[in-house]
């Protein structure tokens, strides 16, 4: 073996470069060899270049077999499917040498393919990029199940362009691409692929390899999704033996909930005792309210979530008593909300028993109002003495409320009087329940009720009436309509007194039946100058207050002439020019009165009802300063 043979195979043993082959024939033609050894020389470099060729393709399958197993034996410790995908992706993009590597999924519901991860892309509008169905490469290797070379995209005339694609690839500026399609049996779910940004052939072992990648992520994404659904599997089984657990100890709840309320009915427990006992059986705490809910909505008797609470309806034959409510248990199934219903239908049955004990008090205190209203001249003594077995304090203030429904249409004759019937008993029931609450009385009087309630501090007239129209209304679930008197400050001490007053709550009832305003509460004060001339009381004063007094008070701190400003324009049919020239002022400074006048009285007081109101208060102001002059 000659000294330049040797050289090869030093060559082969370093893994030279194919160039430096060239060197041991170069140095012999320079040295003077003769034809015969320098064809010698070139058939060794020529054995050594094949020689280092199959070595090289050697090591470059072994490092695709090795690629390929670590591949698989990701796939064996599959846990998260992102990071087999993105590991597929970047070991094509090393074994292919490419600058970019990408996988894309298929999308039944669209139609098209997406992204799903990139390996060396820069273009944010790449990343995001969707194909559809036979659109650029991707689309149609995604469609045809066919894989698809290019050596330069945007010349290729194979593909069909869209703006869309041709811009985000331009973006990434990719030319030459390799997809191969991800198959599940004859489905295709997806595109695998290698690309670079300069024009180069992908040989077909290139394609070959990209191809079993393909193969194994398509593995990949089946596992993961068989994983999924056996996970979902496992969970949906979880939650069925937890719901056979709980709907099991929500059976035994249940069941001693009704043992423990029919006890307590059995016994003469009263509602709180229910609560107490649906609190404990339940795990929540609950009370019993009567007022501040909507009725119509708890009509149809189930148990209703209302934010964090659940609320059930406690009422029977058609009235409404109040209702259970159940806080700390924002989630209730099915039986416990049944139990919170029962506790509902007991507590009224315990109300209505207890209403029927109490009835015959109701009739009492009823008598009691009955001769302060027709006998005021009764012995007062027997008159207190009763009261106070009433419980019902007559020294203080009270107010005297005349109600009745208002139901809108009318059956036939016999079924009008009937339903009347009904509902003055009906109307009764509800008012003598509120009065003994509140330590008042009532009667049935007039085809409706008649109430004497204590009035509370800082509480007016109008305010009770319009609480008492709406819990009546809530109640009976009707539009009550409740006229208040001027309160009364000791009731015994003129017992007459009540009779008047109950005349003044029965005409402000008549107005507001007449302004169209049924199933409202209200007292002489609300109905401006009407309210003056139907109450008993002639607050001239007051109503003068309630209308203008604002204006007469800053007249009084700032020393202006507002009140004396409104009088001349009114007088001058509201119009600017002419007030100022009653005045003999300047029209702005009319137009500024004005403006504060706007300020202090409202927006509206110069509407027709408010300058009616206003007019009749400025008249009644000069009459009484003239008197007292």
């Amino acid at each position: 073996m000659s000294q330049e043979q040797v050289s090869y195979l030093e060559l082969l043993a370093r893994g030279a470069a194919a160039e430096a082959y060239d060197r041991p024939v170069l140095l012999a033609r320079a040295s003077g060899a003769g034809p015969e050894a320098l064809a010698e020389l070139e058939k060794a470099k020529q054995l050594a270049l094949r020689v280092r060729a199959e070595l090289e393709g050697r090591r470059r399958r072994e490092a695709e077999l090795s690629a390929l197993f670590e591949t698989a034996h990701d796939l064996a410790g599959l846990r998260d499917l992102d990071a087999v995908l993105r590991a597929i992706v970047q070991r094509a993009r090393s074994l292919l040498g490419t600058e970019v590597a990408y996988l894309s999924l298929n999308d039944p519901a669209a139609g098209d393919t997406y992204m799903r991860v990139t390996e060396g892309s820069v273009s944010a509008r790449f990343q995001q990029l969707r194909l559809g169905m036979g659109e650029g490469l991707g689309g149609l290797v995604a469609q045809t199940a066919r894989p698809y070379v290019t050596d330069n995209y945007f010349e290729d005339a194979r593909f069909q362009h869209t703006r869309t694609i041709d811009s985000a690839v331009g973006d990434e500026g990719l030319v030459a691409i390799l997809g191969v399609p991800l198959t599940l049996g004859s489905q295709v779910i997806g595109v695998l692929f290698a690309a670079d940004r300069r024009a180069r052939v992908f040989e077909r072992e290139q394609v070959a390899l990209l191809g079993s990648f393909a193969a194994h992520a398509a593995v990949a994404i089946d596992t993961a999704n068989l994983l999924a659904e056996t996970r979902s599997a496992l969970a949906e089984l979880e939650r069925a033996n937890d719901i056979i657990r709980e709907h099991s100890g929500v059976i035994e709840r249940a069941s001693e909930v009704h043992d423990r309320l029919t006890e307590l009915v059995l016994h003469g427990g009263g509602v709180h005792d229910v609560a107490d006992a649906v609190s404990e059986v339940l795990g929540g705490r609950v009370e019993f309210i009567e007022r501040g809910l909507d009725a119509a909505k708890l009509a149809d008797g189930h148990a209703l979530r209302d934010g964090d609470r659940w609320v059930a309806a406690v009422s029977a034959g058609g009235e409404s008593f109040g209702a259970l409510v159940l806080h700390g248990q924002p989630d209730l199934d099915p039986v416990d909300q049944r139990t919170l219903e029962r506790a509902g239908l007991v507590t009224s049955l315990l109300l209505l028993a207890r209403r029927s004990a109490g009835e015959a008090e109701q009739r009492v205190r009823g008598e009691l109002l009955d001769d302060l209203l027709d006998a005021p001249d009764r012995d007062r003594r027997l008159l207190r003495e009763r009261a106070a077995r009433l419980r019902t304090d007559v020294d203080a203030p009270h107010v005297v409320l005349a109600a009745r429904i208002d139901r809108a249409g009318a059956g036939g004759e016999a079924d009008s009087g009937v339903r009347e019937s009904a509902d003055r008993q009906r109307l009764w029931s509800a008012a003598s329940h509120l009065a003994a609450t509140h330590g008042g009385l009532a009667s049935a009087r007039d085809g409706g009720t008649v109430l004497l309630l204590p009035l509370g501090p800082g509480e007016s007239a109008a305010e009770l009436a319009r609480q008492t129209a709406k819990h009546l209304g809530g109640a009976l679930r009707e539009p009550v309509t409740v006229g208040a008197s001027a309160p009364v400050d000791s009731p015994l001490a003129r017992p007459g007194r009540v009779a008047a007053a109950y005349g003044e709550a029965r005409r402000c009832l008549d107005a507001l039946r007449l302004l169209h305003r049924a199933g409202e509460g209200a007292a002489a004060e609300d109905l401006g100058f009407l309210g003056l001339l139907l109450a008993d009381t002639r607050d001239i004063e007051g109503f003068v207050d309630r209308t203008i007094g604002q204006v007469v008070a800053y007249d009084r701190r700032r020393g202006t002439d507002l009140v004396r400003t409104m009088d001349a324009y009114f007088a001058s049919g509201m119009s600017p020019a002419r007030t100022k020239d009653d005045l003999h002022v300047h029209v702005n400074t009319v137009a500024q009165r004005i403006e504060r006048i706007g300020r202090l009285l409202g927006p509206d007081w110069q509407s027709p009802a408010r300058a009616l109101e206003i007019q009749l208060a400025l008249r009644l102001h000069a009459m009484s300063a003239a008197v007292a002059r």
